[in-house]
Order: C-alpha cells, then structure tokens, then sequence
C-alpha cells in the first residue's frame, strides 16, 4: 500500500466475497455494529495522483466517545479531513457533503460549471435559432388516420428537434462529470485542487468517460424503442395504447438501468477502468442497494429540478415581457416565434440554475460511490491514510486485532 491520495483499485478491493485483517481504529474492543465483516487487504491508489496543499487535521485516537450516529454506543468519533465524516454516510451527509464541496471549493467549481454552462448555453441558443425546424401545424379537426399520421410527424419533429440539445447537453456533461469528480474525490480528503490540475488529472479519461455515456444512453434509447416499436408498426388506434404501454415498460427498465449504472462515472474517473468494467463495478456496488440509491438519485433529481425552476421561472417571466412577440404568440394560443432577447435572457437564467445544480449532482453521484465503497470495502480506512490521519495503520505484527 502507498499512501498518495486516490482510490484503491478494484482488483484489491473486493466488494462481496474477500476477507482482510485491516482493522479500523479501536478494533481491540470488538467491532461496531455497522462495521463489515469482510474487509479489502492493501489496495493501491490510482488516481487522482497530484499533491495537495491543505492542512491536514488533528489525528484522530481511539476513544470511547460518540453515540448512535456513530454507528452504535461506544464508537469513537469519526474523522472528518474533508467534506465528509470517513464513516458510512446518511442521505442528509450526502447532500450535505455536495453541497460543501461547492462552498470550499467554489472558485475552481463554478469555474467550471459557469464555463460550460456558457459554451452550451451558446450552441443551444444558436442551435434553436437556426438549426431546429418548426413543429407541424396541428389541424384540430383532423379524422383519427389523419390525427395519427399527424402526431408521428410531431413525434419526428420533436426528436429532431432535441438531437442537437442533446448533443450539446452530453458534451457539456461529459466536462462538468469529468472535473467535478475529480475536485469531489480531492475535497474528501480535505485537498484542494486548482482548475488546471483537475483539468489535468481527468483529461486522459475522457474518450473512456464519452464512450461510457454514449453507450448508457444508447441503451435507454434501445429499451424505449423496444417498447414503443409494436405499437407503431400496428398503426391504430390499438397501436396507441399498445406504445403507451409499452413506453411506460420501457421507462420502467430505464429507470432500473439507471440506478444499477449510475456509479459507473466514479469507477471509470476514480479507479482508472474501461467502459464495461465500469458498469460492471457499479452494477455490483449497486447490488443490494438498488432502493437506496434509487431514492437518494430521484430525491437529488428533485431538488435539482426545484433550484432550476426557482431560478428559471422569473428569467421566463422577464423574457416574456421583454419579447413582447414570444408573449403574443403565447396568448394567442400558437406556436410562439422565440426572438434574440427570449433567448438571450433565458440562458442567463439556464447558466445560473446549471452552475448550481451541476456540482450538487455531481457530487451526490461521487460520495454516493464512495458511501457505498465504505460500506462494503472499508474505503474509510484508504482515505483516512490518505489523509494523514494516525490511527488507521495496520496492526502491528503478531497483533491479533484484525476481524475475520
């Protein structure tokens, strides 16, 4: 074992089915009722891999002290180097934890979100003035093979219209994913990072990172497709109601795809994988886990869509009366023709909203991935050696402290 700051490689730190004798401070009074059983033997650090300069806390002794919170009476306290306490986390630690790392490291995150809010709010902008057609005048009074041929042609113009917002949003994601994991995992343990070394450090990931989301959502598109496909090749109005149907079994498995991938970023950024052992590696820190993490994601999803209204909704309204063309085209019940200051103004609000619900969901994604690496792998115990922090050295030989 070496003590750089990174994350142990999977090949040393198994999830399931290794023992190990690492002991966690104040093993000689017996193990904690939330301390695993099967522990990881030395890992080896992979990344990130530059020095940090932030000072390193007091250590930590053995002691009888804490309660419940720390994992059961007679626990001592758990570290703290960084944004989070070196213990399995709570749900409101995870927020918490995300949003800290906003506050204590603002100047490199906004620098990064704020940069690419900006680009992407740009190609978007230009995107939507001149590349995405109009939708299709809808005829009200059209029979049912009319309205049906009507609503595939609305259908096709809707996705031709998000192909290139989605592109944008994906290249846009790819960067804020790749840094912001990298700042995250140094924030853990109590390291600052500047914006040219985690530029640096995720660089070389990337082409693995794009490949990793490009296929994750290749998939989601494949499952719906799949659901949707028998009802529109049978073409009536059966044919509706079978695609409804079989789009909501469609989401239904994407939502499950979701969660059992959605630590695959971190594993990719964190532990130095390829695109499959990256999903392999989540869909097995998943495991047993699913309901967990799907409502930690979902409720993150929420706080994220209510930020972004809370800022979206007033920059609407202004644009609304500043375009006094978009209001009336909205009043009047047609398609309304979005003119420069519509645009302009609401990106203003869309970077806002982006370069604050970006890391917070970026960072519940990483320390989700490190609670569950804690949980099944005594990560703890790695990042409190990372850290500096005394305490969490192995025993000392012919020390028999170590749990079976």
């Amino acid at each position: 074992m070496n003590d750089t700051p990174g994350w142990a490689s999977p090949g040393s730190a198994p999830s399931d089915d290794q023992g190990s004798g690492v002991p966690r401070p104040a093993d000689a009074a017996g193990p904690g009722p939330k301390w695993s059983k099967e522990q990881p033997p030395a890992g080896q650090w992979a990344s990130p891999t530059a020095p940090g300069g932030g000072s390193v806390p007091p250590p930590v002794q053995p002691g009888w002290t804490g309660g419940p919170q720390h994992g059961g009476w007679g626990q001592p306290p758990a570290a703290k180097p960084g944004v989070i306490p070196l213990r399995p986390l709570g749900v409101g630690e995870i927020l918490d934890g995300a949003v800290s790392t906003l506050r204590a490291h603002w100047r490199t995150v906004l620098g990064v979100t704020v940069t690419v809010s900006v680009i992407t709010q740009i190609a978007e902008i230009l995107a939507q003035r001149y590349l995405v057609p109009k939708p299709p005048a809808i005829n009200p009074d059209a029979s049912t093979e009319e309205a049906l041929a009507q609503t595939g042609e609305a259908m096709r113009s809707s996705l031709v219209g998000l192909s290139p917002s989605l592109v944008i949003t994906l290249i846009g994601t790819l960067f804020t994913t790749a840094l912001l994991t990298v700042v995250i995992s140094r924030s853990v343990v109590g390291r600052p990072v500047t914006l040219s070394e985690a530029w640096r450090e995720s660089r070389p990931r990337l082409p693995h990172l794009l490949g990793l989301m490009l296929l994750l959502l290749l998939l989601s598109v494949g499952v719906m497709a799949l659901g949707i496909l028998p009802g529109v090749l049978l073409g009536s109005v059966a044919g509706v109601g079978l695609a409804v149907l079989g789009g909501l079994a469609g989401c239904v498995v994407a939502i499950w795809l979701w969660v059992r991938f959605a630590l695959a970023s971190p594993a990719l950024m964190l532990e130095r994988q390829g695109v499959l052992q990256s999903m392999r590696r989540s869909a097995k820190l998943v495991n047993g886990a699913w309901w967990r993490t799907f409502g930690i994601l979902a409720l993150t999803v929420l706080l994220a869509f209510v930020v972004a209204m809370v800022i979206a909704v007033p920059f609407s309204l202004i644009a609304y009366a500043v375009d006094g063309e978009s209001f009336s085209g909205l009043l009047s019940g047609r398609t309304p023709d979005f003119g420069w200051p519509f645009l302009i103004i609401t990106g203003i609000g869309a970077v806002i909203a982006s370069s604050i619900t970006y890391p917070i969901s970026a960072g519940v994604t990483v320390l989700l991935y490190i609670d569950q690496r804690i949980r099944r792998e005594a990560l703890d115990l790695e990042l409190a050696r990372a850290a500096g922090i005394s305490g969490y050295g192995p025993p000392a030989a012919g020390d028999d402290t170590s749990r079976s």
